[in-house]
């Protein structure tokens, strides 16, 4: 079985000022990291749920930095950047980034079954960070929800409710994710404040 290539965060890092990656969704990026960082910390050191799979922390955090890697070049266009930082990614060899930021704004594989197991894939804890996070500062699903809301519902019913579905998804994968964790989802902030930086 091949190793997955998985960018180093120099090389993270890198590829945002290559792709001229704006301060305010770098800032977020970081801050998106530093999320998946604390959790995957946290279901480390976790003793509540035996047998945790924890995902590649390195792919995570690489996900984490490049999620939003296509986000500059779709600004005022009709480009999806998701789908966009996928091809990106994969163009540059890391397919399984790519896999991870096509899947961050709404996760393709969502299964209640393997997440009572404790087992989380890398894309849906960079999903879950995503969703915590607003610019630069951690939140509520429901305050990111609510800006999700004003930024981009259009006043658009249909988009609108589309936006509660996967927000009902993420508040599911949450209440199964801080099963597997010794802190509650609203020490979060605490946590990513008590965890080292720089990441690896």
């Amino acid at each position: 079985m091949s190793k997955v290539a998985v960018p180093s965060v120099t090389q993270c890092l890198a590829l945002m000022e290559r792709y001229e990656m704006l301060d305010n969704i770098r800032a977020h990026s970081l801050t998106v990291a530093r999320v998946t960082e604390a959790i995957l910390t946290g279901m480390a050191e976790s003793k509540i749920v035996a047998g945790i799979r924890l995902p590649n922390p390195e792919l995570v955090v690489a996900g984490a930095l490049l999620h939003d890697i296509a986000k500059t070049m779709c600004l005022g266009s009709a480009c999806d950047h998701a789908q966009k930082g996928h091809d990106i990614c994969r163009e540059l060899g890391y397919s399984a980034i790519g896999e991870i930021v096509r899947e961050h704004v709404r996760l393709k594989d969502f299964s209640t079954e393997r997440y009572a197991q404790g087992i989380f894939f890398a894309q849906e804890i960079v999903y879950y960070a995503d969703k915590r996070v607003r610019h630069d500062s951690i939140v509520s699903l429901e305050e990111r929800m609510t800006y999700i809301i004003e930024r981009y519902g259009n006043n658009d019913q249909q988009r609108y409710q589309l936006i509660h579905e996967n927000f009902q998804r993420c508040r599911t994968l949450e209440n199964h994710l801080f099963t597997c964790l010794s802190f509650s989802s609203d020490e979060l902030a605490a946590q990513v404040s008590a965890t080292a930086w720089p990441l690896r």
